[in-house]
């Protein structure tokens, strides 16, 4: 992570019932991945370690959905069906929030860098930094 001072951004799933905040900087640097599930979401990967995320309200709100090795821990709202956030394959010691989730008033600016999640086994090892402190 660079030097840039940390935020709190907040964000949450679109009915409001699922809130979170995330310590990160103001102009954040985010991945785009072109596997299925987030391609088909149109999810935009800010990785934290687990110690800068913090859900808000809405735990009874979360469904968890699973697939392939089940590692990865996918959080819907069960009522609105958005997944704003989720424990990631590659970094399940932090978690991936989607950036588009995010309340605007404290992003600055957004970097996205495409990463090639279709080939996910040759290169996961590139997001596996973005969950240290």
């Amino acid at each position: 992570m660079s030097a840039e001072e940390m935020v709190t951004h907040g964000g949450g799933c679109h009915c409001g019932r699922v809130r979170f905040e995330v310590q990160a900087p103001a102009n954040l640097a985010v991945d785009e991945c072109n596997c299925s599930i987030c391609s088909k979401s149109g999810y935009l990967h800010l990785i934290v370690p687990s110690t800068r995320f913090t859900l808000i309200q809405g735990d009874d709100d979360l469904h968890c959905y699973t697939f392939n090795t089940a590692a990865a821990k996918h959080f819907f709202c069960r009522h609105c069906g958005v997944k704003s956030f989720y424990i990631p394959r590659s970094n399940p010691d932090g978690y991936s929030v989607n950036a588009r989730c995010l309340d605007t008033d404290t992003v600055r600016s957004m970097t996205i860098t495409p990463f090639d999640g279709r080939n996910w086994e040759a290169n996961a090892q590139a997001l596996a930094h973005l969950s240290q402190e």
